[in-house]
C-alpha cells in the first residue's frame, strides 16, 4: 500500500508557478433500470448493470480504487449476483479497481433480477461509495451519498436494436448495407412496433419499404436530415427477432464526409418499453472525402479618426459538407488579429473579444483579437461574411492584421481535422492603408 501511495502522489511534476492541482473521484452508474418479471410466470430474467469509478485530472496516477455497493434497500425487490472483483459482506460488497481511469468505464458488472414474488412497480435503490489512492492529497473520495441506481420491477416488451459497427473509409458513391435487427428482450409480446430512420445530408437512396413513409431533407435552419417512418404490425413475442423484408442500404453522395444514420424503435399500441436505452442507435459513417475551408481578408483605408468596414469571409469550397452532429461544436472559428493603429468599434453576431492569447477581454470594442464561430455544420457551398467596423486611430502605412480559420480544438491538418486538403487558403490579411 505504501508503494502505491508514493507512486500516486509523486507521479505529477509541476513548476513552482503552476496553479494548484485538483482532482476528484466520481462514480459511473446507471440512474435507473427496469427489471422484467419472468415470461408466463417463470423465473425473472437477469440484467447486467455496469458500474465504475473515474477521476478528473490525468496528471495524477490514481490506483487502489475501492467501490462499495450497498443493496440493502433491494430486499423483496431484486436479487444481486456479485462479480469476482467484489467481496460481499451481508447486504453490501467492496469491489476492487486496481487502476482508476479518467474516463467512465464499466469495471464492475452486477447481475440483477427481480426477486421471486416481486410485483410490478416495486422499487429499491442501490447506493455507492468510493475511495482511491492518489490525487493532490494522496486519497480521493467520491462525494458522499450522491450516487445511486433505482431499480423498478416491470412487465412488458423490451425492444432492442442489435449493435452496429461504425463504417470507416467509405467512398462517395458507395452503397452500404446496414445489418438492422430488432429483438424483444422483454417478458411480454410487442403487438406491432414503429421504426424511424434518420439519414444525414451526405446519405441518400435509403431502401424503400411499403411500410414506410419518407420525408426528404430540408434546409430549415438545421443540418438537412431525411426521415423514414415505418409501422410494422408484426407481433414480436419474448425472444423473437425482426429483420426487414430486404436489406437496408444507403448510398453516400459526393458531398459525404462525416455522416450519421440514426435508428429508433418503439412498441406500438401505447405499450411502454422496459428499457428505452437500447431502442436507439446512431451509426457513424465516415467517407474518404475533403472539404476545402478558406478565408478571405480585406483591405480598408482612411484618415485618422475615420471608420471603415472590413469584411472577412469564410467559405467551404467542398466537395463535402461537414457537420459535428454528435458534439455540436462549431466546425470552424474565423480569427481576426486587429491591425496596429486601429480599433474595432462593433462586433458582428457570433464573434467574441479576446486578449491576444485567447483570454477573457472585458469589453466588446477595442479587443486585440476576435474569434467568430461558425455553426456546427456547413454545407458544401456555405459562405459567411463577418463585417467589422474598424476605426483608424493612427495611420500606420502598410499595417496588417492576421485573419485565419481554426477548428474548435487543435488545428486543421491534425487529429480528426484532416479533411481540409489545402491549408494555404486558411490564412489571409486585413490590410490598412
Amino acid at each position: 500500500m505504501a508503494c502505491l501511495l508514493t507512486a500516486g502522489v509523486a507521479a505529477p511534476a509541476f513548476a513552482a508557478d503552476d496553479p494548484p492541482q485538483t482532482d476528484q473521484l466520481w462514480i459511473k452508474k446507471p440512474y435507473q433500470h427496469t427489471l422484467p418479471l419472468g415470461i408466463d410466470g417463470g423465473q425473472p430474467q437477469s440484467r447486467t448493470l455496469g458500474v465504475g469509478i473515474y477521476h478528473d485530472n490525468g496528471n495524477f496516477t490514481v490506483t487502489d480504487g475501492r467501490l462499495t455497493v450497498d443493496v440493502s434497500e433491494l430486499a423483496g425487490v431484486a436479487e444481486v449476483t456479485w462479480p469476482d472483483n467484489c467481496t460481499p459482506s451481508g447486504a453490501s460488497a467492496v469491489c476492487d479497481i486496481p487502476v482508476v481511469p479518467t474516463t467512465g468505464a464499466d469495471q464492475v458488472l452486477l447481475t440483477v433480477r427481480a426477486a421471486d414474488g416481486a410485483e410490478v412497480g416495486a422499487q429499491g435503490r442501490i447506493t455507492y461509495e468510493a475511495t482511491a489512492t492518489g490525487g493532490p492529497d494522496g486519497t480521493l473520495t467520491a462525494p458522499h451519498e450522491s450516487f445511486e441506481t433505482t431499480l423498478t420491477v416491470g412487465s412488458g416488451p423490451d425492444l432492442a436494436i442489435a449493435p452496429l459497427d461504425d463504417i470507416k473509409d467509405a467512398q462517395p458513391g458507395d452503397e452500404r448495407t446496414i445489418p438492422f435487427k430488432v429483438t424483444n428482450n422483454g417478458n411480454e409480446s410487442a403487438n406491432g412496433f414503429t421504426v424511424t430512420f434518420h439519414t444525414s445530408y451526405g446519405l441518400t437512396d435509403l431502401t424503400r419499404y411499403d411500410a414506410c413513409t419518407y420525408t426528404a431533407a430540408e434546409d430549415n435552419g438545421y443540418p438537412p436530415t431525411a426521415t423514414a417512418h415505418c409501422t410494422f404490425d408484426q407481433v414480436l413475442a419474448p425472444g423473437d427477432s425482426f429483420e426487414l423484408p430486404e436489406p437496408l442500404t444507403v448510398r453516400l453522395t459526393p458531398r459525404a464526409l462525416a455522416e450519421r444514420f440514426d435508428i429508433d424503435v418503439e412498441p406500438s399500441a401505447g405499450a411502454q418499453d422496459l428499457d428505452p436505452r437500447n431502442d436507439y442507435t446512431a451509426l457513424q459513417i465516415r467517407a474518404v472525402n475533403t472539404a476545402d475551408f478558406s478565408v478571405t481578408g480585406d483591405a480598408i483605408s482612411g484618415a485618422a479618426g475615420e471608420t471603415a468596414t472590413a469584411e472577412l469571409t469564410f467559405k467551404n469550397n467542398g466537395p463535402a459538407w461537414l457537420g459535428h452532429l454528435g458534439s455540436g461544436d462549431p466546425v470552424a472559428v474565423v480569427r481576426l488579429i486587429v491591425p496596429p493603429g486601429t480599433k474595432v468599434t462593433g462586433v458582428p453576431s457570433g464573434c467574441y473579444p479576446h486578449t491576444l492569447d485567447g483570454g477573457y477581454y472585458p469589453r466588446p470594442a477595442g479587443a486585440p483579437r476576435y474569434d467568430c464561430y461558425l455553426p456546427y455544420w456547413v454545407l458544401e457551398d456555405t459562405q459567411r461574411t463577418f463585417a467589422f467596423p474598424v476605426r483608424i486611430d493612427t495611420v500606420v502605412p502598410g499595417a496588417t492584421g492576421a485573419v485565419s480559420i481554426h477548428p474548435s480544438f487543435g488545428e486543421f491538418g491534425e487529429y480528426e481535422n484532416t479533411f481540409d486538403p489545402d491549408l494555404t487558403n486558411n490564412t489571409a490579411v486585413l490590410a490598412v492603408n
